[in-house]
């Protein structure tokens, strides 16, 4: 045979495997198609325990991804970009502190400012607790804070009623305040009640301007107390006599320059002060990025729990399929007989288990989709939803379908025709 009919010979050869491969396939799902329908309960509720599977992965990565989204936003509400600078000791000491004073200052605070072109707010932070005195009585050991107007961008403050202090009354020395909404509430009856009441700090009046609240709770990384009142800075450095603070706090455009930012401060500082003194900057983007990686594996070990059920769906689909394989003893001798070769059967019964499989992975797909748009239209709360869990659910729920279905194939491929034609 010369090459060129040889040639023919094997492109012949191939097109009939090919032609061969294509009956074969039309005819095993043809085949898993009609045994379906005739025990269309046996394997609605096979493909039951995919459902449940699928859509609870789906779901359950919903949940995951949502509890992530609301716990980032929470901690971002409390300003990521900002750095809090504090002196941490060192330096000098004893009587040498009349001659260097290593604590921070305001003069620090605008140094940074003139030398750090990415701050976008700035406040000092004067923390007393002294005693003041109003119309219904002394209250003792009161937290008052000196902040510049800043604080409030910086630290998110909401003032549902009243406002809060601005440049014209730090510079004016106006000897104003805004108190927190308990502290509000508890001395005056209500927020709108305290607006206007008067109280003294050494004898010096006050008015009381607003009531503020943090807008989320701050995770105890506050100085903020129930019990505030927060003054103008430089009306609160008249009662210490000096320019010491016990913060300076600094806010950045974004939070990606947070970290380079915080290094920055703390160097331009140190060059203002002994070489010994120790300043410590603290940001919240650890904390961001903590709660990423908790939430992350909080979500990871919800999906391998969601796992567990696909693969009890996975059990079920081998016992229906070895309960099938048992009941279609007859049919497979009957096909061994007519020529039926061993891959041909384990194929067939291997994609009645990938059909059963996939068919509820699909449904159960739709059902957790489903849910979180449902929730997200009736509720206007959006719930993201991962494209991966879907990708990931239909991957599961077919490798499923084939590991389960592949030991129930086998015993049916490893029939003995002879014996299978006996059975009745």
């Amino acid at each position: 045979m010369n090459p060129i009919e040889r040639s023919r010979q094997t492109a012949f050869q191939e097109t009939l495997l090919s032609a061969r491969r294509t009956m074969l396939l039309s005819e095993i799902l043809k085949l898993a198609v009609d045994n379906f329908r005739l025990s269309k309960m046996r394997f609605a509720l096979t493909a039951l325990g995919m459902v449940i599977g699928t859509a609870s992965v789906i779901l359950v990565v919903t949940i995951g991804l949502t509890g992530k989204k609301y716990i980032i936003e929470q901690i971002q509400k409390v300003e990521t970009n900002s750095v809090e600078l504090e002196y941490a000791g060192g330096g000098a000491t004893g009587n040498e502190r009349v001659l260097y004073n290593d604590y921070l200052t305001r003069d620090d605070e605008r140094a940074v400012d003139a030398q750090l072109p990415g701050i976008q707010y700035s406040s000092p932070v004067l923390g007393m607790h002294v005693r003041i005195s109003f119309g219904g009585g002394v209250i003792k050991d009161t937290l008052v804070l000196g902040v510049s107007p800043q604080y409030q961008n910086i630290r998110n403050l909401v003032v549902p009623v009243g406002r809060f202090f601005d440049d014209n009354d730090d510079s004016a020395h106006i000897k104003c305040a805004v108190v927190t909404e308990q502290f509000a509430r508890e001395r005056f009856g209500s927020n709108d009640a305290a607006v206007g009441q008067n109280f003294e700090i050494s004898g010096i009046p006050f008015t009381i301007i607003g009531v503020f609240k943090e807008s989320v709770s701050d995770f105890g990384e506050s100085e903020i107390e129930d019990q505030t009142i927060l003054i103008p800075f430089s009306v609160a450095r008249y009662f210490t006599g000096t320019e010491n603070v016990n913060q300076i706090y600094f806010s950045m455009r974004t939070m990606d320059e947070v970290p380079d930012a915080a290094k920055e401060i703390v160097r331009i500082v140190r060059t203002r002060h002994r070489p010994d003194s120790v300043y410590r900057s603290q940001t919240l983007k650890e904390l961001l990025v903590m709660a990423d990686k908790i939430t992350t594996a909080l979500t990871a070990i919800l999906v391998l729990v969601a796992a567990v059920t696909l693969a009890v769906g996975g059990v079920g689909i081998m016992n229906i399929m070895l309960a099938n394989v048992r009941s279609r003893t007859r049919e497979i001798g009957i096909r061994k007989a007519l020529g039926a070769t061993y891959r041909e059967i384990k194929l067939q019964f291997l994609a009645e288990a990938v059909i059963i499989s996939l068919v509820g992975g699909l449904i159960g797909t739709i059902v957790g989709l489903a849910v979180p748009l449902s929730f997200s239209i009736f509720t206007n709360f959006d719930l993201p939803i991962s494209g991966w869990s879907v990708a990931i659910a239909l991957a599961a729920a077919t490798s499923v379908g084939v590991f389960f279905g592949t030991m129930p194939a086998t015993r049916a491929a490893q029939l003995d025709p002879v014996e299978a034609l006996r059975d009745e």
